[in-house]
């Protein structure tokens, strides 16, 4: 007898958890009707053997885990998703007169990074807008807004320098944005003595670029950059405008990938 009810026990676990299984996958994965024979099926069970769930849960919380944890991803990636819709109705006021540009510049999606050289999170960003950038050819457009932290050594130095390049050569600035993002230990270790050397390799002039750094024209970059930030209430690095959509943090690729999906639909008029 025990035998019997163990394995009875052990036969409805498994069946209510493959039920849990299949009732947490998209609605389309399953016809409606055999969604509405599973439900059933599971509310019976639970009637006859209220018990059943706590021993459920205590015999397999990995896979428990795994359907909660797969909930609340889904769950963030619709709160995104209404929240960058409710974004393109909210116009930006960012100022992109006269900074350096990387890509053509009547691209439809214009991609703007909040950004500090030295931040782990950045460099990690950067690497996915660039893969961007490569899919969507022609049609993406880059423009760096300076945020560098006060916390992280060498992050406004950085910065500085790199107003400081797109004041001789935008192409080698960019060239020097790469290496200081691959390079990020170096900037944040080396500071200007890095990157001045850098700079020579790339051909820029690095006297030059010393003093530019430190002029008033980078300063007054370096404000309006983390004015603006403020003014659009960002906080933390990176984030990024996607046209009017902001995306906070370091999104996977085929999460960024949406926000450009979504713009790009948005000024084509779709």
């Amino acid at each position: 007898m025990k035998r019997l009810l163990k394995n009875q026990g052990a036969f409805l676990g498994a069946m209510l958890m493959a039920a849990v299984v299949v009732l947490s996958a998209a609605p389309q994965a399953r016809a409606a009707a055999e969604q509405d024979r599973l439900k059933d099926m599971v509310r019976e069970v639970l009637r006859d053997n209220p018990g059943l769930v706590m021993d459920v849960l205590r015999q397999n919380p990995e896979q428990v885990l795994d359907i909660v944890r797969d909930g609340n991803r889904i769950a963030r990636d619709r709160a995104m998703r209404a929240q960058w819709q409710a974004d393109m109705t909210q116009p930006k006021q960012v100022k992109l007169d006269g900074r350096p540009v990387r890509g053509p510049q009547d691209a439809p999606v214009t991609i703007v990074a909040y950004s500090d050289f030295t931040c782990p999170y950045c460099a990690q960003a950067a690497g996915t807008v660039a893969a961007l950038m490569e899919h969507y050819k022609g049609k993406v457009r880059l423009v760096f807004k300076h945020y560098p932290l006060k916390s992280h050594d060498n992050a406004e130095t950085a910065s500085r320098m790199f107003v400081a390049a797109a004041m001789q050569d935008e192409a080698k600035a960019w060239a020097l944005y790469d290496a200081m993002f691959v390079e990020r230990a170096r900037v944040i270790k080396e500071g200007s003595a890095f990157i001045s050397a850098k700079a020579a390799e790339l051909g820029l002039d690095a006297a030059r670029l010393a003093r530019d750094a430190q002029s008033d024209a980078a300063t007054r970059i370096l404000r309006e950059d983390r004015q603006e930030a403020e003014n659009l209430g960002l906080e933390g690095t990176p984030t990024f405008l996607v046209n009017d959509i902001v995306v906070r943090g370091s999104l996977p690729l085929p999460q960024f990938a949406d926000a450009v999906d979504m713009a790009w639909a948005k000024a084509a008029g779709r």
